[in-house]
């Protein structure tokens, strides 16, 4: 299809307009009007548009965005709550829970000075500053496929199709996709990017890491009683529902401006029991009294569910390639320890800016592109976003290997007596598809029918998501082995990815007495968590079309 295809060249081209991509973009454009050079940038962003697919809890510390942009009051940033205080509990089951004293929680969990944001939100104001510097930003187009040079390095990347059928042949709306060449290509895709991943394993950028981890984070936003809210509040928790099947994972709360709150889940993929669904360890969550309250009465307005990078700096790959970077998510830049880390994503991005905004600038033969600039490596690990990743990179290995209670411990002690500094690292070296036990092996898990006032079921939870994709095209969930679900997984662990994946796509369905595997890829809320957690790793998250999956309004 390269024949067919138009092409257009540019400096740089960012792929994601998520925090650390438009940070990058932003940064660019700042150096270059600093130094009086030209550049021309751009960012593609596969939702329908900035912020559709943005989706975190979140918390945002402002340290990269006093540093990318100081007046960001001034320019009415939407970081409307500030945090008024924090709580922590160790649900100790379905009935009770312990708050914990500050004293014995880690430092780092503590939020002064921090902002209860929608993290979309921030997104389309970045794109907002972003486009005032000069960056071009094409909402609704994916990158579905990156370019070489003759010599490896990286040319830049294709957009996807549009207009394909289901058969993979060429509609009446058929247009072939763009190729956009630059001379330095930036990934920020977020977890799990489906071209990052193609990039660390073809320039094996992972070798000597841990493998990366990962939890799925399933979060609702609600309209509560004013009478149940307290702005700026941030309420975080471990225990209960997942310690029953002695999983992992935390749970949070987060009271915004205008009567509303935010409240998730968040499950390590790295559990065990096949028979545990996302969703409804979800559901379940908020049955706990201290969360009802909360909700009681309340409006539920949006639904969502996104996986989360989590290994740290153990899981860190090489970030440089030639002629391209890694950033943000993509290359693994969250603190969990903090649980959040888009400020040291958009470090990452602005790192990256300032090294290609000076390769750039040289005379040799770095600034046409293609080279593999290491030094990336060298000015990342010198900022202070290195510098948390690295005092943290026992946090997630320790609860792993400890399990909460005792992980908790050591973090505390960790963090608020050695400051990170311990001289010693844990490593987790289980990929999280390799954890499930068989199911005959495990204890099946109840989960009560839906309420419709508190807990709802995945359909009108996917509808609450906007999700929407043309339903004739090519599947972008792709099995390597169509038989492997029946034949392999469906005996061996009662085919999971009808549980891990929160929202419905995969069904096995009886029809004539025969078992089918059937995927509803209209429904997919693009989280990636099957092309990461399927057991037998059988099945590819690929880009659909560019604007298709969810919509999220103010997440």
């Amino acid at each position: 299809m390269s024949e067919e295809r138009e092409s257009m060249e540019f400096d740089v081209v960012i792929v994601g307009a998520g925090p650390a991509g438009l940070a990058s973009a932003c940064r660019l454009m700042q150096i270059a009007a600093e130094k009086e050079q030209e550049l021309s940038v751009v960012v593609l962003e596969k939702g329908s548009e900035v912020g559709a697919h943005i989706l975190s809890g979140a918390i945002l510390e402002p340290s990269a965005l006093n540093e990318l942009f100081p007046d960001w009051q001034e320019r009415e940033a939407p970081l409307l709550t500030e945090v008024t205080g924090d709580e922590i509990y160790f649900y100790t089951g379905p009935e009770k829970a312990l708050k914990m004293p500050n004293a014995l929680v880690p430092k780092t969990m503590h939020n002064d000075g921090n902002y209860i944001v929608s993290l979309g939100n921030v997104t389309r104001w970045l794109a907002e500053q972003a486009e005032e510097l000069g960056v071009e930003i094409f909402p609704g187009f994916a990158a579905s496929e990156v370019l070489f040079h003759e010599d490896g390095s990286v040319k830049g990347v294709a957009t996807g199709d549009m207009g394909r059928g289901s058969d993979g042949e060429p509609k009446d709306s058929y247009e072939p996709g763009m190729e956009l060449h630059a001379k330095y290509t930036i990934f920020a895709e977020g977890c799990r990017g489906s071209l990052g991943k193609q990039l660390i394993q073809q320039f094996k950028l992972d070798d000597g890491c841990s493998p990366q981890h990962y939890g799925i984070g399933l979060k609702e936003l609600w309209e509560i009683d004013p009478q149940h809210h307290q702005p700026g509040l941030v309420v975080h928790g471990v225990g209960w529902p997942l310690s029953e099947s002695s999983s992992t994972g935390g749970a949070f709360l987060y009271h915004l401006e205008n009567n509303q709150v935010v409240v998730g889940l968040i499950i390590d993929l790295n559990y065990s029991n096949p028979h545990l669904s996302t969703f409804d360890e979800f559901q379940k969550f908020k049955t706990h009294p201290s969360v009802a309250k909360v909700l009681k009465d309340g409006k539920r307005i949006s639904y969502g569910a996104r996986a989360i990078a989590k290994g740290g700096l153990n899981s860190l790959p090489k970030m440089t390639m030639p002629g391209a970077l890694l950033v943000g998510c993509d290359a693994g830049t969250l603190n969990f320890a903090k649980i959040k880390g888009s400020h040291t994503a958009m470090k990452s991005g602005m790192v990256a800016a300032e090294v290609i905004a000076a390769a750039l600038r040289g005379e040799d033969e770095r600034a046409g592109g293609k080279a593999e600039l290491t030094e990336y490596t060298e000015a990342f690990e010198s900022s202070w976003a290195y510098k948390e990743l690295q005092s943290s990179r026992n946090f997630g290995p320790a609860v792993h290997k400890f399990g909460t209670l005792l992980g908790g411990a050591f973090n505390f002690l960790d963090q608020n007596f050695f400051k990170g500094k311990l001289p010693f690292t844990f490593r987790d070296e289980t990929p999280d598809h390799a954890t499930l036990k068989d199911a005959s092996d495990c204890k099946m898990i109840d989960y009560p029918k839906p309420d419709g006032k508190l807990t709802f079921d995945k359909p009108s939870s996917v509808f609450l998501s906007n999700t929407n994709h043309e339903e004739d095209q090519p599947v972008h969930l792709q099995l390597k082995d169509p038989a492997v679900p029946l034949t392999t997984n469906l005996p061996r662990w009662a085919e999971p990815a009808q549980r891990y994946c929160p929202a419905g796509v995969y069904e096995v369905v009886e029809k004539d007495s025969e078992s089918l595997f059937q995927i509803n890829a209209q429904n997919c809320v693009h989280c990636k968590t099957c092309d990461i957690k399927d057991p037998s790793q059988n099945i590819t998250w690929a880009t659909p079309e560019g604007g298709g999956g969810p919509n999220y309004p103010n997440m």
